[in-house]
């Protein structure tokens, strides 16, 4: 148990630090207590693939020290906390799968960028969690290495891609977590498992080491149960990275303004999404309360257009599966990947091993791309999906010059069950809403605002930044958080579950 009766599982990672700070507790107790629980809760949720014992003690031995000697006040706000990376983040020494058995064995020989900078504050790698196949769907239900459970109900799924990051913070394995998001991959599963997700604007952090999916799409970003939490992780992992071209320098402290409330801002609504087909009442309910809540807080609701944004997603399945094509041309089991044996030619080779290393998504997205960028095609789908891409970025742009943040759904509804989404359309739509802001660059974030009236399950609203003011939708987002509470783990795992007495 850990200090004031309060189990580390339900501890965020600002009461973790405080309690390391004043000897409360030693990082040695708390990460054999977070194993522990691990090792006892995960069975059911499956958001792990690998667990990282001997990192993990290293870097606690590493802390207890620093907190005997006296360094452990100049090592940051997130030193000793526990954190763990979806499995697309190289990290030395662990297995990269992006959940395929394409990469089944390989073993990183470097760490990314993100991972580094984690390790460099301080925090205690716990292991690589679950995903969709190299981040190839919104349910983890592509994982080659079977589906993560919603900890909120086990019959339904996490959300996508990072179903792992988000899961494994719903049920208080760790408090802290790292996803990636192409088009929604850390707002859905946020909102669906019920925590904190963010996804910086491009450029904010570094790609560095991370297995590409959509390069000029993909951002790093945290995972937590408090926006301070999520805040505080962003400004660890963030900044420029001369190993990453479109990195930029941020200079900001994203956990600065946290408490100056949204008194004179103006937050944007768009009517379109409201109305939007599929949208269920009890998410658009959710939506709607949440403005309401800002607007007695003093903000301003404007309704502004997006009106490109009904093209978004017809441009993202132009985008994505062309850089995707290009990203795994290089799994071809010669240099990387399964290789098949017994073939008498390197043709054979090929189609033998990615046919049976690259699951049906993946090699749906690959054809896709390939056909989409054969002679012909390109010309047909490629320009104008660019074209689109600029006239959406321009309606960000002529947005935020009327508001500070954009409220809108993340998902068109809540975690729906294993198996009930079959058809790849349909999967597709659950990003209908979060699609939009990775084609345009912008910062965007879920933040948990109850559970619907309906099924019970939980709820995220979106909040959508101006490009490189992302302390702006973090500013709205703790406000929202003074409304309705930090998240909580989900009931069935907030018991101790194997922490320590």
């Amino acid at each position: 148990m850990a200090a004031v009766g309060k189990p580390f599982g339900a501890m965020s990672a600002v009461e973790i630090h405080a309690g390391l700070a004043a000897k409360d507790f030693s990082a040695a107790e708390l990460t054999d207590s977070v194993l522990d629980r691990i090792r006892r809760r995960d069975e059911k949720v499956h958001a792990f693939l690998e667990v990282t014992v001997d990192a993990a003690k290293a870097q606690a031995a590493h802390i207890d020290a620093a907190i005997a000697s006296g360094a452990f006040a100049q090592m940051g706000p997130l030193a000793g906390v526990p954190v763990a990376y979806k499995d697309n983040m190289n990290m030395t020494g662990t297995h990269t799968t992006c959940s395929s058995n394409m990469l089944q064995n390989y073993v990183s020989p470097y760490t990314c960028t993100p991972v580094q900078r984690t390790l460099d504050a301080g925090m205690i790698p716990l292991g690589k969690l679950n995903m969709d196949e190299f981040a190839f769907g919104s349910s983890t239900e592509t994982s080659a290495f079977g589906p993560t459970c919603n900890p909120w109900g086990l019959t339904h799924v996490p959300g996508g891609s990072s179903g792992g990051s988000a899961a494994a913070v719903a049920a208080g394995l760790v408090p802290l977590s790292l996803g990636s998001d192409t088009g929604g991959s850390i707002r859905q599963p946020a909102s669906f498992c019920g925590v904190v997700g963010v996804k910086p604007t491009y450029g904010v952090v570094s790609r560095y080491g991370i297995v590409a999916f959509g390069s000029s799409l993909d951002q790093v970003g945290p995972f937590a149960r408090t926006v301070e939490d999520a805040a505080q992780l962003l400004n660890a992992i963030s900044g420029h990275d001369p190993l990453d071209c479109t990195s930029q320098p941020v200079g900001v402290d994203f956990a600065a303004n946290l408490a100056e409330g949204v008194r004179g801002m103006r937050i944007g609504i768009v009517p379109a999404f409201m109305e939007a087909k599929g949208l269920t009442p009890e998410v658009k309910a959710k939506v709607q309360e949440a403005a309401d809540k800002l607007q007695a807080q003093g903000a301003e609701i404007v309704e502004v257009q997006l009106p490109n944004a009904q093209a978004a997603m017809s441009a993202y399945y132009v985008l994505g599966p062309c850089e995707a094509f290009s990203n795994l041309a290089r799994f071809d089991s010669v240099r990387y990947g399964y290789c098949d044996p017994g073939h008498a030619d390197l043709g054979s080779q090929y189609e033998a091993s990615r046919s049976k290393g690259f699951g049906d998504e993946a090699r749906r997205r690959i054809m896709l791309g390939s056909y989409l960028l054969s002679a012909g095609v390109y010309d047909k789908y490629y320009y104008p999906a660019q074209q689109i891409r600029t006239l959406i970025t321009k309606d960000y742009s002529d947005a935020f010059q009327k508001v500070d943040c954009i409220l809108a759904p993340v998902a068109p509804r809540t975690a729906f069950e294993f198996g009930e989404v079959t058809d790849p359309t349909e999967m597709y739509l659950s990003d209908m809403f979060t699609i939009s802001i990775n084609i345009a660059g912008n910062g965007g974030m879920s933040m948990p605002v109850g559970l619907g009236a309906d099924t019970g399950l939980p709820v995220g609203v979106q909040l959508i930044s101006a490009a490189f003011r992302d302390q702006d939708m973090l500013r709205v987002a703790a406000a929202l958080e003074r409304e309705y509470g930090p998240a909580c783990v989900a009931p069935d795992f907030a018991s101790e579950g194997g922490d320590a007495e």
